[in-house]
């Protein structure tokens, strides 16, 4: 496939269509199946990507330094890599997204994929045209290093995170990101945990069900068979509340649980970009007082490495600041669209429960 350099002006598909609608397992390489309908309305594209295509697709989206603005850009958080018979330790750190579940992965990598084709800076990256259109896989050529390594990031933010802002916008911001940053991941990983415990108590439910049954016995004594018919309509019910504790852990899972994940992944992303923005403002600190002590010599020099440093600030805190004004409504739908959806699932759920037990419990009244 052609090396990746160029931006292109729009998509040729419509990012409201874009689907992940299967996954594949081959051993442990995870292959999605992603629709996109053409913005022409003439068909679809239908493509094959990995785990690897996506993290392809992440790195050039962060290596376009060419662009101006970028590192003022909140890049849509890309879910972290899944895992066959994930372990304890990274079920923990991917969240909902390890927990064995294929339908809510499949999800968050569907919303990923919507949020960059629907991005207006992002979205002329033509890598994302190559990654939703292209038939054959986009390959492993190298991309320029990440605008925002990691690691140095760890050393630069013990250094500058205490570093005051000239904007009151941006202090603000930050200040309520370096709150709501911990709030949203613990409120994820204690929603999990409840999860996870459903998951159990309906098991347990599953393995009493399967108990009352081994009870059964056969014969034509009037009292074992009285015996073992009240094992059976128990066992029936214990399989009901199994079904239904089942029902209410998908429930929590696929809609409030994957909107918290979200609103947890985002945080960390806008967290990244203001850091960005901060190491920048550094950047023209120091070039604003390396051009007062500069000699007469070099003073032209330096002035104009201020100036160029001073238009990327003010170009980047421009983008960030519309980025925000968009991160801060998109969030505030999300979670209200996570919570519509886990009320009305929740409230079936229940109905048809109820209605469950109310046939179990017509049975027991004819026994007596």
């Amino acid at each position: 496939m052609e090396e990746v350099k160029d931006v292109t002006p729009t998509l040729s598909v419509s990012y409201h269509n874009i689907k992940v609608t299967e996954l594949v397992k081959n051993g442990d390489t995870l292959t999605f199946v992603i629709i996109s309908e053409k913005l022409s309305g003439t068909g679809e594209y239908h493509v094959v990507r990995t785990c690897d295509d996506f993290e392809w697709l992440q790195q050039h989206l962060c290596s376009q330094e060419d662009v101006p603005g970028i590192q003022g850009v909140i890049f849509p958080p890309l879910p972290g890599k899944a895992q066959v018979n994930a372990s304890a330790k990274v079920i923990k750190q991917l969240g909902f997204l390890g927990i064995g579940q294929w339908q809510p992965y499949c999800m968050a990598m569907e919303t990923y994929l919507r949020q960059v084709a629907s991005h207006s800076i992002l979205n002329k990256n033509k890598a994302v045209e190559i990654f939703l259109t292209s038939s054959d896989p986009p390959g492993r050529q190298k991309v320029k290093k990440n605008i925002f390594n990691r690691l140095s990031q760890a050393v630069e933010e013990m250094r500058k995170e205490g570093h005051k802002d000239v904007d009151d916008f941006f202090q603000t911001e930050r200040d309520h990101n370096h709150t709501l940053t911990g709030c949203t991941k613990t409120a994820a990983e204690r929603f999990l945990d409840v999860v996870l415990t459903e998951q159990k108590i309906a098991m347990a439910y599953g393995h009493f069900s399967t108990a009352l049954r081994l009870c059964v016995e056969a014969g034509e004594d009037p009292d074992n068979q009285a015996f073992s018919k009240l094992c059976v309509n128990l066992s029936e019910v214990f399989e009901s509340m199994k079904k239904n504790m089942t029902s209410v852990a998908e429930n929590n899972m696929n809609t409030l649980g994957l909107g918290l994940d979200l609103d947890s992944r985002y945080q960390e992303a806008e967290k990244e970009m203001l850091f960005r923005r901060t190491c920048k403002l550094v950047e023209l600190e120091t070039a604003s007082r390396n051009a007062e002590k500069a000699k007469p010599v070099k003073k032209a020099a330096v002035e104009e490495l201020k100036k160029t440093a001073e238009k990327e600030f003010d170009h980047i805190s421009g983008v960030a600041k519309q980025e925000v004004a968009r991160f801060q409504g998109a969030r505030v739908e999300v979670l209200q669209q996570a919570l519509i959806q886990w009320c009305e699932k929740q409230l079936l759920t229940a109905k048809e429960t109820a209605d469950r037990y109310g046939q179990h419990l017509q049975l027991f009244r004819r026994m007596a």
